[in-house]
């Protein structure tokens, strides 16, 4: 039997098609595609038409893959994250979706997000017995999930995601700074330190070891890594990566000190998180320091896969 996941992100839609197998399932047909359904409305809480626009040709693109591999209606799951949740407009997006694509979308709670999310990254091997913080920073929310590969002890989903940041503090303006000022660092970290009360208070009682950052931009981190320290890109079978700390600072200031052009140059750089890595290593390093973090772990398993793993 066939089944396909998709997840409507705030800039990526993604879609993962496979087959159940004895063992498990057997992955036959993976692709994310920009949609950038949260640009420039993200803020106001709507999802402009160029948005929808550009959400219903990337289904149009899915719904033509679903058909070819002869996915039947009843096993796609459709989930509708951040931009999708908070819009204003979301009953006329869904609507649109389902009329123009036969797609159905599920919205999802930011709750239930964080739980899939920590389903996926353990499905990938990135847990074991020590307490980690699991983050997942998307272009609408970032999740943070305090957790072992046994349970979850604390999680929380908070609207701070990649493309909220950058309207705010690298606004598409004729004087935008890019390179990230120094003060716009000082600034989004003041902005975390008031946003994340939670979480500290969450972190202080679990004393997390390890922070496992999942898919996303810590993809583009290992990439990265990679690129610099091998020549080639890791094999897409691991599903799971120790990221030396050492690597991360080294991209921290590459990504913080060049501007859109000379970050695309750096080997392992994709179109898809050229723009957005910036204010999401801002956002890890903040992590780290605030809370004495120095070990960093990735798993290239997000939602889509903790979805997969809800069905058994």
């Amino acid at each position: 039997m066939k089944q396909a996941i998709i997840d409507l992100g705030t800039n990526t839609f993604h879609l993962l098609i496979v087959e159940k197998t004895e063992d498990g399932y057997n992955t036959l047909f993976r692709e994310s595609r920009p949609a950038k359904i949260g640009q420039a409305g993200i803020n106001q809480g709507v999802i402009l038409d160029d948005g929808i626009g550009r959400a219903l040709v990337v289904l149009a693109y899915f719904r033509q893959v679903l058909d070819q591999y002869q996915v039947a209606p009843e096993q796609v799951i459709a989930t509708g994250t951040s931009a999708i949740r908070v819009a204003r407009n979301q009953r006329e997006f869904i609507d649109r979706v389902k009329q123009e694509t036969g797609i159905q979308i599920q919205v999802i709670s930011g709750e239930q997000e964080a739980e899939y999310i920590y389903k996926g990254v353990r499905s990938a091997g990135a847990l074991d017995e020590s307490t980690a913080l699991v983050i997942d920073i998307g272009g609408g929310s970032v999740e943070f999930i305090l957790g072992n590969q046994s349970r979850i002890f604390w999680k929380q989903s908070f609207e701070i995601g990649g493309q909220r940041l950058r309207e705010r503090f690298m606004p598409e303006t004729p004087d935008r700074q890019d390179p990230i000022s120094p003060t716009s660092v000082r600034r989004l970290h003041d902005y975390f330190q008031e946003q994340l009360v939670p979480l500290a208070n969450g972190v202080h009682q679990y004393q997390p070891a390890v922070l496992v950052g999942s898919s996303g931009s810590f993809d583009t981190l290992v990439d990265m890594w990679f690129m610099h320290e091998h020549g080639h890109l890791p094999d897409p079978a691991q599903s799971s990566f120790t990221l030396p700390i050492t690597e991360f600072q080294r991209a921290y200031e590459l990504l913080t000190t060049r501007n859109h052009s000379e970050r695309m140059q750096i080997p392992g750089m994709i179109e898809l998180r050229v723009d957005m890595i910036v204010v999401a290593v801002c956002l890890i390093d903040y992590v780290l320091k605030t809370y004495g973090i120095s070990r960093i772990r990735t798993s290239t398993y997000s939602l889509k896969e903790g979805v997969l793993s809800s069905l058994g």
